[in-house]
């Protein structure tokens, strides 16, 4: 199972940018799906989560400005970002719980995590 995201770059204060995670591979099923940011030395911080109903929970600090969404068809999840800060500069993670087939008949749910989209805005 491997995760790809795309989307990040550089955008001035006020602008949008929109993040996308395709996961790929043995794939049967994926429960949660999420995004975490992280700056140099700071922890990962969970930013906004959905669940396989499409539950969402977007953090305190981006709730008026940040949407979380899913296509299960292709198997990504997006972060629509609006009304950029410059603190919202961070490195963004995906994070998906994948069902995978353990074989034997069984099931396996793992956390796979994308490798990470840098987002820079600029004052």
């Amino acid at each position: 199972v491997q995760l790809v995201e795309s989307g990040g770059g550089l955008v001035q204060a006020g602008g949008s940018l929109r993040l996308a995670c395709a996961a790929s591979g043995s794939i049967l099923s994926i429960n949660t799906m999420s995004w975490y940011r992280q700056a140099p030395g700071n922890q990962r911080e969970l930013v906004a989560e959905i669940t396989s109903g499409s539950s969402s929970n977007i953090a305190d600090s981006v709730k008026e400005r940040f949407t979380i969404s899913r296509d299960n068809a292709k198997n990504t999840v997006y972060l629509q970002m609006n009304s950029l800060k410059p603190e919202d500069t961070d490195v963004y993670y995906c994070d998906e719980k994948i069902v995978v087939d353990a074989g034997w008949g069984a099931l396996r749910a793992t956390d796979y995590w994308g490798k990470g989209t840098l987002v820079t805005v600029s004052s």
